[in-house]
């Protein structure tokens, strides 16, 4: 198999974060998505929607979405599962990850992909440009806050987002939280649980 990544985008650190966490290496190429990399024909062969990360398997299937090569790899190297101890941590821990994608990082992506000057006309990844709207930019931060003091909620009396330990939902929320001070904003200081478990996360990814 083989990963195509670049290890400083949000999308491909949740996926760089989880190997890391796991200790497994993959054969991985490198996409440089800040110059465009993405667009050009020779990645467009391999992954027509111009996205990174994607996982091409040795039988040519391509997985495009972060959830699936997630699931995928961890399945493959099941030392230090990421997505739960049983069945229904398992179905909790996929459950948050949409949360997190949804609330989280399309929240901070509405922000900065409408809002940033690099960013023209590519307000949305893939094949297609498409224009900036800046009332969505505003919504995006709006948003943000209320993500966060959901995920403080979640967090009461947990060490942890599902189960007794980390699990892809924490290293997915984890960048969230990295990616938001890219437009420069972060939980707001009264949100204990959340930055008590920023320094576990923090703490569990380098050990």
């Amino acid at each position: 198999m083989k990963l195509y990544s670049f290890p400083t985008a949000p999308n491909p650190m949740r996926v760089e974060l989880m190997l890391k966490y796991k200790g497994v290496q993959v054969e991985t190429e490198h996409v440089d998505l800040r110059s465009g990399e993405q667009l050009q024909a020779a990645y467009r062969k391999i992954n027509p929607r111009c996205t990174a990360p994607a996982l091409l398997l040795d039988d040519g299937t391509l997985l495009t979405e972060v959830i699936a090569i997630c699931l995928y790899l961890d399945s493959q190297f099941p030392g230090r599962p990421v997505f739960g101890s049983n069945d229904s941590e398992r179905a909790q821990v996929v459950n948050w990850m949409h949360r997190i994608f949804t609330d989280g990082f399309m929240a901070a992506a509405e922000a900065l992909r409408n809002s940033s000057p690099g960013m023209k006309d590519r307000a949305l990844p893939g094949p297609q440009n498409l224009e900036q709207i800046p009332a969505l930019a505003e919504r995006g931060r709006q948003r943000l806050p209320w993500f966060f003091e959901d995920l403080n909620d979640r967090l009461e009396g947990r060490d942890f987002i599902v189960g007794d330990a980390l699990s892809q939902a924490d290293i997915d929320a984890f960048v969230v939280c990295s990616f938001a001070g890219w437009i420069k904003i972060q939980p707001a200081e009264n949100l204990s649980n959340v930055a008590a478990w920023r320094e576990r996360v923090g703490s569990t990814l380098e050990a």
